[in-house]
């Protein structure tokens, strides 16, 4: 996943996450795009600083260092305010948790969640990818399915 600052034609910054570049692209040209504050679909990339991480022998400053959990980071040039910052890390903390027990099927998501909604397989925790639309012929079934807030990267991709 890649997470791009997006602006709308009125000036409003918010964040959008993408597979790729392409899909950002892709989702733009097809009119898939629009802000969530006003629904302006002249969405535009903002430019964003780079990421660069401290260095592991510093210490981190400010409100980010207030909760137990690593500092977020900040993706718009508005500061966040450190109660945001505390509900993100407590978020993540419970999907964490949420997911210790689940098993990572990737593109298999739908497939094995329709065959448990009807019986063909065994019910079990699992979470993996799954298209807008196949998520969406999935409710229209009747299965539960909820979208995890944060990116799930597969186990092989973590290093």
């Amino acid at each position: 996943m890649i997470v791009f600052d997006l602006s709308c034609g009125q000036g409003h910054r918010f964040e959008g996450w993408f597979g790729s570049s392409d899909d950002f692209t892709a989702q733009k040209q097809r009119g898939l795009l629009s802000c969530p504050q006003c629904g302006d679909g002249r969405v535009e990339k903002a430019p964003m600083a780079p990421a660069v991480p401290r260095k592991g022998n510093q210490r981190a400053e400010g409100p980010a260092s207030t909760h137990a959990g690593p500092a977020l980071q900040q993706m718009s040039n508005a500061p966040v305010p450190p109660e945001v910052q505390l509900a993100l890390a407590k978020l993540a903390e419970l999907q964490a948790k949420a997911l210790k027990g689940s098993k990572w099927v990737g593109s298999r998501f739908a497939e094995d969640a329709r065959a448990m909604h009807y019986g063909e397989i065994e019910p079990a925790p699992i979470h993996g990818e799954a298209s807008l639309e196949d998520a969406r012929r999935l409710i229209d079934e009747g299965v539960e399915i909820a979208p995890l807030p944060f990116p799930v990267a597969p186990p092989k991709a973590i290093n």
